[in-house]
C-alpha cells in the first residue's frame, strides 16, 4: 500500500513514517504539511489511502478532502486527527472521507484499520460511531415533526390515506373547520405548501404507520 501523510506537524509525520514504515505491506510515498500541498500530491503520486489531518494551515483538511475526491472519487482518504466531536466528525464524512481514526488510538489498530480501508471497508473508530448515534438521535428527537400536537400527527396521518376534510373531519369526531387550522399549522411546522407535499413527508418518516 502506498501512503501520503498529511499532517502540519513534523514530529506527528517523522513519528508515522518511522512506524508505518516497519510494516512491509506500507510505503509512506509522500508528506504534506498542509491540504494544499496533500492535493497536489494526491494528483501527482496517485496513493492508494491518504492520511488526513483536519487542522491545518493554507487549506484544512476537510476542504483538502473535498477536492482530491472531486479529481478522484475513487481516491480513499482517512482521517487521522485528535477532534471527536460532531463538528468535525460529521463535515469530515460529509466530505466523503472513508475512514475516521484518532492520532492516540492504539498503533496496531491504526494499522488494522488501513489494511482494511484498502480493501474497500469504510473504518471508523468507536468513539466516532457513538459521537455518529449521539447526533442522529439529537436529530431525530429535534425533527420539525416532533413540533407537531398528537391531534396534528393524527390528522397528517389521514391525509396520507388521501381523506377529504370531510372525511378525516369524521374519522376524527372533530368539525372540517378544526381540520382546516389542523393542515394549515401542519405545513406551517414543516415548511410544506400543501397536503400532498405533507402525505409524502409522512410517509417518509413513517408517521403513516403510527401516531404517537
Amino acid at each position: 500500500m502506498r501512503l501520503i501523510l498529511a499532517d502540519d506537524h513534523h514530529i506527528v509525520r517523522k513519528g508515522l513514517v518511522l512506524f508505518l514504515g516497519t510494516h512491509k505491506d506500507l510505503e509512506i510515498i509522500g508528506e504534506a504539511e498542509n491540504g494544499l500541498i496533500a492535493i497536489e500530491l494526491a494528483k501527482t503520486l496517485n496513493p492508494d489511502i491518504i492520511l488526513m489531518d483536519l487542522s491545518m494551515p493554507i487549506l484544512d483538511g476537510i476542504e483538502a478532502t473535498k477536492a482530491i475526491l472531486a479529481e478522484n472519487p475513487e481516491a480513499k482518504i482517512m482521517i487521522l486527527t485528535s477532534f471527536s466531536d460532531k463538528d468535525h466528525v460529521i463535515p469530515a464524512l460529509e466530505a466523503g472521507a472513508s475512514g475516521y481514526q484518532f492520532k492516540d488510538s492504539d498503533p496496531d489498530q491504526l494499522v488494522t484499520a488501513i489494511r482494511s480501508l484498502y480493501q474497500g471497508e469504510k473504518q471508523l473508530d468507536p468513539k466516532v460511531t457513538s459521537s455518529l448515534l449521539t447526533y442522529l438521535q439529537g436529530q431525530k428527537e429535534h425533527s420539525p415533526i416532533q413540533e407537531l400536537t398528537k391531534r396534528e400527527k393524527e390528522v397528517l396521518k389521514e391525509i396520507t390515506l388521501g381523506k377529504s376534510n370531510k372525511e378525516i373531519a369524521a374519522a376524527l369526531f372533530i368539525t372540517e373547520k378544526t381540520v382546516k387550522t389542523h393542515i394549515s399549522n401542519i405545513l406551517s411546522k414543516l415548511c410544506l405548501q400543501d397536503r400532498t407535499q405533507a402525505a409524502l413527508y409522512a410517509v417518509r418518516n413513517g408517521l403513516d404507520q403510527t401516531t404517537n
